[in-house]
C-alpha cells in the first residue's frame, strides 16, 4: 500500500476523503469484515492445566500401582499414591500456570475511540468499529487506530519505538512513494496501529484492520508459536520413559520367577507394585519443581521475575543471548554525547556557562519540549537537548523567563528547521535549529569565543570534518544558529553558534555483562529495526561486534533462505532494520543449529521473537505489556546486566537439581537392586509398598529439596561454556555414581535385613544356608524386624548420602554446613520421622513395624554412615591422584 498513489489506494477503496464513507456503507463493510480487533488464542482452562501437569510416564506407572493397590485392598498404599499424583499435579499446575494474556494486552492497544469523517462530518467511534477506506483524523497524543496510509500530513510525527525500534519517531510524509519494498520504519506515508502521534496532524485512509494490521500479524505469530520443553523436562521426560520401562521389566520378570518358584500370584502381584513403586522416584517431581520454584525466589533477589517455572533450569543452558538495542543495550532515551562550537568538539561536561552561553540558551530554548522533575514531555531529541542544559546546571523554566519567546517558526519536513525568536532585554534575539545541510547553506558569520565574524572556507571545513566525525559515530547531528538583526527573514544569513551529536547510548552496565558473557561461552547478538550504522556503532562500543561486515539488515535477509541464513549466522553479530517476522527467523535459525536461545526485548516487535526463544526476557520498567506477556521472565530493573545473574543462578539451580536427580535415583537403584536381589534368591520381600513410598516422599525427598537451594561457586560457574543441551543427567560421572552409591545403599539394605535372621540361626547351632535364611524368614516377627531393619537402614543412609552429595569433589570435613541450613534440618527431620514410624504405636501400626531398642539403633545409625565413609575414601583417593 506504501507503494501506491493517495488516488489509487481512495480509488480501491471506493472513498471521498473530503466527506469520507457513508453510515450505510460504514455499516455493510462492518457486516462484511469483521470488527477492528484481534483473535484471541483459547486459553487453557485450570483443568487441562492440571492434567498437563500428569501427562508423564513416571505418573502413568504409580496411577496403575493405586490401581491394582486398591484391589488389593492395599487401602493406605493406594491412597498415599494417589495424594502424591494429586499434590505433584496442584504444585505443578499453580508454579506453571503461566498466563497467556499476551492478545488480550494487544486488543487493549488499539485506541478505543478515533475520529473519523463518516456522512461530511468529523465523528467519533469506537476503534473496533472501523472499516477499510474509512478516513480518520490524526493529531499530537492520538494512538493510530488500524494501518493507515496517509493522504495528509502537517509536521507528523509518529512514535513507533516499541513497533520498529527505532528510538526517535519517524517523520512522515503523506506524498512520498516508495519504489520497491521497504522495512516497516522507512515506510513514511504509512501510519500503524498502536502507535502514537507525538508531534504534528494528519489524516490517512484505513487500508487494513485487525489482524490484517501489522500488529496482528504480530498477534498471528504469537498465536502460532508453541511452547517447547527446556533441555531438563527433556531430559526428565526420557528418564520417566526408562524408569516406566525398568519397571515393566521388572514387573514381567518378576512373574516369572513367581511362575518358576510356584509363588502366591497375589503375594507377587503385591511385591510388583512394590518394585514399581521402587523403580519410580516418586518425590523427583515435586521435588524438581519446588526446587524450580525456590530458584524463582533467589531469582526475584536478582530483579528477575520468572513468569514460566522450567525457565529457571533454560537460563543454566543459554548459549546465544539475542536483544533489541532500543531500551535494552541502549537507555531508550536521547543524549548528547559530543558538541562542536569555537572551533573545537567537547563533551557535555567540558562545557562552560559562561563561554558558551549562546550555545547552550539556543538548543534549550529553539525547543518545545520541558522537564519538570520526572514529567517528561516532548521530542526525544529535543529533551535530550534540555538535558543538556540541565547537566550544565540551567532549567528551562528560567531561561524562558530571561529570555520569553515572542515569535516562532515550527519545524517542517521542507525546511528542515525551526526557529524561535525571543526578547532579551531591550533586542530580539532569534535561534534555529536543524539539520546540516539545511542549515548551513544560510549561515553567513560565525560566533567565535562570543564574537561574531564572516564564515570562511577554513570554518567551513572544520564544520563538515566534525559533522562526518560524529556522522561516523552513528550519531544524529543538529546544527545551531542565531541572528541579532530585527529583520522578519531570520533564517537567511545566520550566525552559524555550534552543533551537537547525539545517540541512544549503551546502558553503563551492558559491556562488563557482554565481557562477562565470552568468559562464560554466551555470544550476544543485537537484533534491531533500527539503522545499520547506527546498531554498528552500538554494537562496536559494546564490544558486540568489530566489523561492519557482521551486520546484516532485514532486505538482505528477504534475499536468502533459511538455509544460507544458517550457514552465515555464526559469523553475524548485528542484524539491523529488521520486522518482527526476521526477528523469529534469526531466532529460529540459531535454534535449529543447536543453540539455545535467549531473546530480550522490550518492545510490541520483540513479543513475537520472545515467544519463539527458548527463553524470552523483557524489560520491566520500560517494557511494553505485549513483551511482558510474551515473555518467561522479566526484568525489573531493566538492566541487561541482571541476565548475567540470572544465567549464574540457573547454571547453578540446574546443578542442584542434577545432584538432587542423581541423590534420588541412587536411593531407587538401591531399592530395587534390594528388592529383586531377595527375590531371585526366594527371600521374603525386605521392604513393603509403604516403606519405599515413605523413604522416597521423605526421607530422601527433604534432603532433595536441601541440595537443591545449595550454595555453589558462580565464579567457577561463569567460566564454564554452556550445558550441551543434549546432555544427559548422567553425563560426567553422573551414572557410575548413581550405580555405585545405589549398590552401597542396596548392600548394607540386605545386611541390616539378614541380620536378624543370621543371628537366630547361628543360635540355633545351624549354618547360613539360603534354605534356612528363607525358613527363618516365614516367622512374621522375625520378618517384621527385618523389614524394619530394612526400612531403617535404608532410610538413613540416604540422609548421611545426602550430606556427601553437597560436593563429590570435597571431604565432609572441607564444607562449610551452616551455608546450607536446609540440610542440617533435613538430616533432623528425617532422621525424628524415622524414629517416629519405629517407635510411636500408631505409626508402627501403620507401617507394619517393630519398636528397636538403643543397641539396635546404634548399630543401625553406624551400618547406615557406609555411604559417607566410602564418600570419603573416593575423595582422599582423588586428592592423592590429583597431587
Amino acid at each position: 500500500m506504501y507503494r501506491k498513489q493517495i488516488k489509487s489506494t481512495t480509488e480501491e477503496f471506493n472513498v471521498d476523503l473530503n466527506n469520507g464513507l457513508s453510515s450505510e456503507e460504514a455499516k455493510n463493510r462492518l457486516l462484511k469484515d469483521g470488527p477492528n480487533s484481534l483473535v484471541e488464542k483459547k486459553k487453557k482452562t485450570k483443568l487441562q492445566m492440571f492434567l498437563c501437569q500428569l501427562n508423564e510416564p513416571m505418573i502413568y506407572i504409580l496411577i496403575v500401582a493405586a490401581v491394582i493397590s486398591f484391589a488389593l485392598k492395599e487401602i493406605s498404599d493406594s491412597i498415599i499414591i494417589i495424594a502424591v499424583v494429586l499434590i505433584n499435579g496442584v504444585i505443578g499446575m499453580i508454579q506453571e500456570g503461566k498466563a497467556q494474556d499476551a492478545l488480550e494486552t494487544l486488543k487493549k492497544l488499539s485506541a478505543p475511540k478515533t475520529i473519523v469523517k463518516r456522512d461530511g462530518k468529523q465523528v467519533e467511534v469506537d476503534a473496533k468499529d472501523l472499516v477499510l477506506g474509512d478516513v480518520v483524523l490524526l493529531e499530537a497524543g492520538r494512538q493510530i487506530p488500524a494501518d493507515l496510509r496517509l493522504t495528509f500530513s502537517s509536521n507528523l510525527k509518529i512514535e513507533e519505538s516499541a513497533l520498529t525500534g527505532e528510538s526517535v519517531p519517524s517523520e512522515k510524509n503523506a506524498l512520498f512513494m516508495a519504489s520497491e519494498e521497504l522495512p516497516l520504519g522507512d515506510r513514511i506515508n504509512m501510519a500503524y496501529m498502536s502507535t502514537s502521534v507525538s508531534y504534528g496532524r494528519g489524516e490517512g485512509v484505513v487500508v487494513a484492520t485487525g489482524m490484517d494490521t501489522e500488529i496482528g500479524k504480530i498477534a498471528s505469530m504469537i498465536n502460532e508459536s508453541t511452547d517447547t520443553l527446556t533441555p531438563l523436562q527433556k531430559r526428565l521426560a526420557d528418564l520417566g520413559k526408562l524408569l516406566g520401562i525398568i519397571a515393566i521389566v521388572l514387573c514381567v520378570s518378576l512373574f516369572g520367577i513367581a511362575i518358576l518358584q510356584d509363588r502366591n500370584i497375589v503375594e507377587m502381584l503385591i511385591t510388583a507394585i512394590s518394585l514399581a513403586v521402587a523403580a519410580v522416584p516418586e518425590g523427583l517431581p515435586a521435588v524438581v519443581t519446588i526446587v524450580l520454584a525456590l530458584g524463582v525466589q533467589r531469582l526475584v533477589k536478582v530483579n528477575t521475575i520468572v513468569r514460566r517455572l522450567p525457565s529457571v533450569e533454560t537460563l543454566g543452558s543459554v548459549s546465544i543471548v539475542c536483544s533489541d538495542k532500543t531500551g535494552t543495550l541502549t537507555q531508550n532515551k536521547m543524549t548528547v554525547v559530543e558538541c562542536f562550537t569555537n572551533g573545537s568538539s567537547l563533551k557535555v561536561n567540558e562545557m562552560i556557562y559562561s563561554q558558551h552561553k549562546v550555545f547552550v540558551d539556543g538548543f534549550m530554548l529553539c525547543n518545545d519540549s520541558s522537564v519538570r522533575g520526572n514529567d517528561r514531555f516532548g521530542d526525544p531529541t529535543e529533551l535530550a537537548l534540555v538535558d543538556m542544559g540541565i547537566k550544565i546546571g540551567l532549567t528551562k523554566d528560567f531561561l524562558e523567563k530571561d529570555q520569553p519567546r515572542v515569535n516562532e517558526l515550527p519545524f517542517d519536513s521542507d525546511r528542515k528547521m525551526m526557529s524561535t525568536v525571543h526578547q532579551f532585554g531591550d533586542n530580539k534575539i532569534s535561534y534555529t535549529k536543524g539539520a546540516s545541510d539545511s542549515m548551513l547553506v544560510n549561515c553567513k558569520y560565525i560566533l567565535e569565543n562570543n564574537n561574531v565574524r564572516p564564515i570562511t572556507d577554513n570554518d567551513l571545513s572544520k564544520i563538515n570534518q566534525a559533522i562526518k566525525n560524529m556522522s561516523n559515530q552513528a550519531l544524529r547531528v543538529l546544527v545551531l544558529s542565531a541572528k541579532y538583526e530585527k529583520h522578519e527573514d531570520f533564517e537567511k544569513d545566520m550566525v552559524f553558534v555550534g552543533l551537537v551529536g547525539m545517540i541512544d547510548p549503551p546502558r553503563e552496565e551492558v559491556t562488563p555483562a557482554i565481557k562477562s558473557f565470552k568468559g562464560a561461552g554466551v555470544r550476544t547478538i543485537m537484533i534491531t529495526g533500527d539503522h545499520k550504522d547506527t546498531a554498528f556503532a552500538i554494537a562496536k562500543q559494546l564490544g558486540i561486534a568489530e566489523s561492519i561486515e557482521q551486520c546484516m539488515t532485514g532486505m538482505e535477509l528477504d534475499l536468502i533462505s533459511q538455509e544460507e541464513l544458517a550457514t552465515k549466522i555464526d559469523d553475524l553479530c548485528v542484524f539491523a532494520r529488521v520486522s518482527p517476522q526476521h526477528k523469529v527467523l534469526i531466532v529460529q535459525t540459531l535454534k535449529s543449529k543447536g543453540y539455545i536461545v535467549s531473546m530480550t526485548g522490550d518492545g510490541v516487535n520483540d513479543a513475537p521473537s520472545l515467544k519463539a526463544a527458548d527463553i524470552g526476557i523483557a524489560m520491566g520498567i520500560t517494557g511494553t505489556d505485549v513483551a511482558k506477556s510474551a515473555s518467561d521472565m522479566v526484568l525489573t530493573d531493566d538492566n541487561f546486566a541482571t541476565i548475567e545473574k540470572a544465567i549464574s543462578e540457573g547454571r547453578g539451580i540446574y546443578a542442584n537439581i542434577r545432584k538432587s536427580v542423581l541423590f534420588l535415583l541412587s536411593s531407587n537403584f538401591g531399592e530395587i537392586i534390594t528388592m529383586f536381589l531377595s527375590i531371585i534368591c526366594g527371600l521374603a520381600s525386605p521392604l513393603k509398598a509403604i516403606h519405599i513410598l515413605w523413604v522416597n516422599l521423605i526421607t530422601d525427598s527433604l534432603p532433595g529439596l536441601a541440595l537443591g537451594v545449595d550454595e555453589n561457586d558462580k565464579d567457577y560457574i561463569m567460566k564454564q561454556r554452556p550445558r550441551d543441551p543434549n546432555e544427559s543427567i548422567f553425563a560426567n560421572g553422573g551414572l557410575t555414581l548413581t550405580l555405585f552409591y545405589g549398590t552401597v545403599i542396596a548392600a548394607i539394605t540386605l545386611s541390616a535385613f539378614v541380620f536378624e535372621p543370621v543371628k537366630n540361626i547361628l543360635a540355633s547351632g545351624l549354618s547360613i544356608t539360603l534354605e534356612n535364611l528363607i525358613t527363618a524368614l516365614n516367622d512374621p516377627e522375625v520378618l517384621k524386624h527385618s523389614q524394619t531393619y530394612a526400612f531403617t537402614v535404608l532410610a538413613l543412609s540416604q540422609l548421611f548420602h545426602a550430606i556427601g552429595m553437597r560436593n563429590v569433589d570435597k571431604s565432609i570435613f572441607s564444607m562449610n554446613h551452616l551455608e546450607n541450613k536446609m540440610m542440617i534440618a533435613a538430616f533432623v527431620i528425617g532422621f525424628i520421622l524415622q524414629i517416629a514410624v519405629t517407635e510411636v504405636p500408631f505409626l508402627v501400626a501403620v507401617f507394619g513395624t517393630t519398636q528397636l531398642h538403643i543397641v539396635e539403633w546404634v548399630y543401625l545409625i553406624l551400618l547406615s554412615t557406609v555411604p559417607l565413609i566410602f564418600h570419603e575414601i573416593i575423595v582422599l583417593g582423588k586428592m592423592i591422584r590429583n597431587k
